[in-house]
């Protein structure tokens, strides 16, 4: 009887103890089973997230977007760029232009040509006029004599002309040829006329630059006149006033005052420059002509 009390003793103590043992480990997995149990309950959710973002284009290879792009480039560049035919410029002009405005052309054209012409060709000549006048102080101021001087001076030269002009009243005045002036005046008349002589050729072909400076304006206006009178008959023959039935015959106009313009500002420029010029040139040659005279005040003339 005791042993058995004694064996049902130890299994009760054995069912209590694994009782204790399966709850102290019931509480130590339960939590852990709750974390998994979490973990795979947000696992499906994150997959359904990121299934729910629409998947990216796959991106074309660069090798054949930079072909792509060259293929579409190279037909640009074969293409040329096309040439606009102007048909209101100087050939239209030209071509479309009735006897009036070509011959209103030509004028301006030869007023052009010869301005420039003067220009280039009295330029030149006082800066010869300049460079001989440097020759005759350093070759007539070391002689004694107008005759020496006269001599030294190149045979050329537009100043050894008012020497001779002066040893010439000298030797009229000793003829007798006047007896009721006295040689300085007489000398100085014969100097005078001398230097009055070589400022009158200067002078030549100012006029026709003071005249193409007057008048090329007038002249490109006439034409402008013309012009507009050609648009006039355009819109009245046409019965209305579209550019281009108008645009032809204005820009002929405005070609004409263009022109106009451009050939009478450098003539009156040039007119200038040369008046300028003319007169340095003058003053040189009176003061040669003041050395001659007092050559010949001083009797040194043979």
């Amino acid at each position: 009887m005791k042993t058995r009390t004694k064996h049902i003793t130890r299994l009760l103590g054995a069912a209590m103890i694994a009782f204790a043992l399966s709850a102290g480990f019931a509480s130590a997995v339960a939590p852990a089973l709750a974390q998994q149990e979490e973990v795979a309950e947000e696992a499906p959710a994150a997959e359904g997230e990121e299934g729910a973002e629409a998947p990216e284009a796959p991106e074309a290879p660069e090798g054949e977007t930079a072909e792509g792009e060259a293929a579409d480039a190279a037909p640009m560049a074969s293409e040329e760029p096309a040439v606009d035919h102007n048909p209101y410029g100087l050939k239209a002009l030209w071509d479309e232009g009735d006897f009036v405005s070509k011959g209103t052309l030509l004028v301006l054209v030869i007023m052009s040509m010869g301005s420039w012409y003067i220009l280039f060709t009295k330029l030149f000549e006082q800066r010869r006029m300049f460079d001989q006048f440097n020759r005759v102080i350093k070759l007539f101021a070391p002689t004694d004599t107008l005759k020496e001087g006269i001599d030294a001076l190149p045979a050329r030269n537009s100043y050894r002309v008012i020497a001779e002009d002066g040893k010439e009243a000298v030797e009229q005045f000793s003829k007798g040829l006047s007896s009721e002036v006295t040689l300085t005046e007489w000398s100085t008349a014969a100097l005078s006329r001398s230097v009055d002589g070589l400022a009158s050729k200067l002078q030549g072909g100012l006029a026709f630059l003071a005249t193409v400076g007057s008048t090329a304006p007038f002249v490109g206006l006439f034409g402008t006149v013309w012009g507009i009178y050609h648009a006039l008959v355009a819109i009245g023959v046409s019965g209305q006033a579209s550019i281009d039935k108008v645009a032809g015959p204005v820009g002929e106009a405005l070609i004409m005052t263009a022109i106009g313009l451009a050939v009478a500002v450098p003539a009156v420029l040039g007119y200038n420059l040369l008046i300028r010029r003319n007169k340095a040139v003058i003053e040189r040659a009176r003061r040669f002509a003041t050395e001659v005279h007092l050559r010949i005040l001083s009797g040194r003339t043979a």
